[in-house]
């Protein structure tokens, strides 16, 4: 990523100004963690057993726990510790609803946490191609953030994408790795062909047709294949899912009730029922027939969409 100034129209690179501590760098992501990740923050500086984790955050979407550490330095293997991480949190699970539970003044149940989400997540200046590589397994739970910080109080925030032909982490898994199999044998992590999967043609389809529309709404749109949907993310919020059905797909829509300007009233009011897509809209779609009335509805819960 470039980033320039400009001054009558001649244009100067901005200087990166690092981190003096790991501290700083913390305590920038945890002060706009929900809107960086839509985490909840949980504890700072959590202690339990031998371990000190920096961030511990929860997922209210994918109702699981989420570690996050710190890294100024590039020069440190990530996945021995995010494996060390992840077996952490399904070894000592009461621990963490215990945590989560006197943080909220709330009752979570072990059976309300869907353990298979777990993940760790690592922040940093940067990482090397090794630190890149090493983590490049689709269906490995451990994400790298590059965070950098510019003069002029710009901070650069880079979710780290896994490559579309990373392979399985299944095929390193060694039988004397105790560790790994057990993560590897707990922790799921999802792809679009797992929500494809068995689908029919006509469905697959239709969901491309409506990923597409989607995509082409806004610029630098991520898309988060989660359990039960698709979750579209611009700018660290979703602002629309996608539940791939066997004949028809549910389309959430991230807004609150009393928000959406639908004046076709295509969409069904969900905020009292339970669903799990975000969002207070709902719209069972069967085909393309409405889908340019429908992308005007969804451009609506896009973020800062009528600033572009």
């Amino acid at each position: 990523m470039l980033l320039f100034k400009i001054n009558k129209q001649n244009l100067s690179p901005l200087k990166e100004i690092p981190f003096k501590l790991e501290r700083d760098l913390q305590k920038v992501f945890e002060t706009n963690l929900n809107a960086l990740t839509q985490l909840t923050l949980i504890k700072s500086e959590f202690t339990i057993k031998n371990y000190r984790i920096d961030t511990l955050a929860f997922d209210e979407d994918a109702k699981a726990f989420v570690v996050i550490e710190y890294k100024r330095s590039n020069s440190n293997s990530v996945v021995d510790q995010g494996i060390a991480y992840l077996n952490l949190m399904l070894d000592y699970k009461a621990e963490f609803i215990v945590e989560y539970n006197e943080r909220f003044g709330k009752s979570l149940r072990r059976d309300e946490v869907d353990w298979s989400q777990t993940k760790v997540i690592f922040v940093s200046p940067g990482f090397n191609e090794n630190q890149k590589q090493a983590t490049n397994f689709k269906d490995l739970a451990i994400e790298l953030w590059e965070v950098k910080q510019f003069e002029g109080d710009i901070i650069t925030v880079n979710p780290i994408k896994k490559s579309k032909s990373a392979p399985s982490i299944k095929q390193l898994q060694g039988a004397e790795d105790a560790e790994l199999k057990k993560v590897v044998d707990e922790i799921k992590v999802y792809a679009e062909d797992d929500h494809l999967q068995g689908k029919s043609e006509d469905v697959k389809e239709l969901y491309e047709a409506f990923k597409d529309a989607i995509l082409n709404l806004t610029s630098d749109t991520d898309i988060k294949p989660k359990k039960q949907e698709i979750g579209f993310i611009k700018n660290g919020k979703i602002f629309a899912d996608i539940c791939i059905q066997k004949s028809n797909l549910k389309l959430w829509i991230n807004l609150k009730r009393g928000q959406l300007d639908d004046s076709k009233g295509l969409t069904r009011d969900v905020s009292n029922v339970g669903h799990w897509g975000n969002g207070d809209y709902q719209i069972i779609v069967q085909d393309t027939k409405n889908l340019e009335y429908i992308m005007s509805l969804v451009k609506q819960a896009i973020p800062d969409y009528w600033l572009t």
